[in-house]
């Protein structure tokens, strides 16, 4: 059915439906409910095609999730125990306010393109990018674009650097570096000085701080870093394994009390590793993770984590960009959430009793 049909019927003019249809205040409200009798009653849909000539809005947010470690793995945000949460709690929120969103997955640096296409060719009217890797000439080029977008785990120190603090842009974070400071500080409450890290990727904004929070807290206390002790994972569940069970096989008197896991993905790797050799958490081992996937609790034995609140960023990052989107912004903005620490059963206290 066209609009035209739908003035027929409500015996109004058609641009009356236009002006009905798209909001405008200067409809009587007896024609404006007229009208919205028969749109309901037709299942009347506007032609997005025509609304976007029109310059009209699209109703549409981008979701742009970047994985460019793992492109071998073009499922792997949907399996993945931090982006389907995010994701699912994002739709759900959007599509709450009306709004419908776009997935693209970002596997590769020519895959950038598509974000800047995705506003060029009118399709969505505001953009959210998260991801495991940070990308500063991407940020430049968003921020170029002026228009409506949220930015994920970005430095925002980095962003004042650039001059990149610009009107349409957004910043969401945690507060990862309390959050591993934390986590650090119970190992150490509990007996532990030999702690080892599972690093993630160096390039992203958590990253750095989970890193930074780990040797700022044993330099604090006077514990040694011992470098062979510091792993790299790059937050993915099979490099972590393999970095974890190279360790454990040296000999087992230069092997560290506890482990933290710069992500719940790498602690999983560690207990991969762990249940390959025998290695028994927490009673050889004790480890705790970030991020609190929801399968950390179901675990056997629960991980201990570091909890981010991914619903409640995925949903505030859907309410600031609609409100950009509609509003527009008045200045650059930003926002941390705060993480709590999960302690479950993979930590215990050095030479307690079993």
């Amino acid at each position: 059915m066209r609009s035209e049909d739908i003035a027929k019927l409500a015996g109004v003019s058609r641009s009356t439906v236009s002006r009905v249809i798209n909001n405008y205040s200067n409809v009587p409200e007896k024609t404006r409910e007229k009208v919205m009798k028969i749109v309901e009653e037709y299942h009347y849909e506007p032609n997005t095609s025509a609304r976007i000539l029109a310059g009209k809005s699209t109703n549409t947010i981008g979701l742009f999730v970047i994985s460019t470690t793992e492109k071998h793995n073009p499922n792997r945000i949907y399996q993945n125990n931090y982006f389907a949460p995010f994701v699912d709690a994002l739709v759900d929120t959007a599509n709450a306010m009306g709004y419908y969103v776009l997935i693209h997955t970002i596997y590769s640096e020519d895959d950038f393109i598509k974000v800047k296409q995705a506003f060029q060719q009118k399709r969505i009217d505001g953009g959210i990018i998260v991801g495991t890797e940070n990308n500063m000439a991407m940020a430049r080029v968003i921020a170029d674009l002026e228009v409506p977008f949220v930015l994920i785990d970005y430095d925002i120190a980095e962003l004042l650097e650039n001059r990149l603090d610009r009107n349409n842009l957004a910043v969401i974070n945690s507060k990862d570096y309390e959050g591993a400071a934390k986590a650090v500080e119970h190992l150490i409450s509990l007996g532990h000085r030999d702690i080892a890290f599972i690093s993630g990727r160096q390039n992203t904004y958590s990253g750095k701080q989970r890193y930074q929070a780990y040797m700022t807290t044993m330099q604090d206390h006077g514990l040694k870093v011992i470098e062979k002790h510091v792993l790299s994972g790059d937050f993915l569940r099979a490099k972590a394994e393999q970095e974890v069970k190279k360790m454990l096989l040296c000999d087992a008197a230069t092997w560290p009390s506890a482990i933290f896991s710069a992500n719940d993905e790498m602690a999983l790797g560690a207990m991969d590793a762990c249940k390959g050799l025998g290695v028994l958490i927490p009673e050889q081992l004790s480890l705790i993770g970030f991020d609190d996937i929801p399968v950390a609790a179901q675990l056997n034995p629960n991980l201990s984590s570091v909890s981010l609140p991914i619903y409640e960023m995925s949903q505030k990052a859907a309410l600031i960009l609609v409100e950009m989107c509609e509003k527009g912004s008045a200045s650059f903005s930003t926002i941390s959430f705060p993480t709590q620490l999960m302690i479950r059963e993979t930590t215990r206290e050095l030479n307690a009793s079993l």
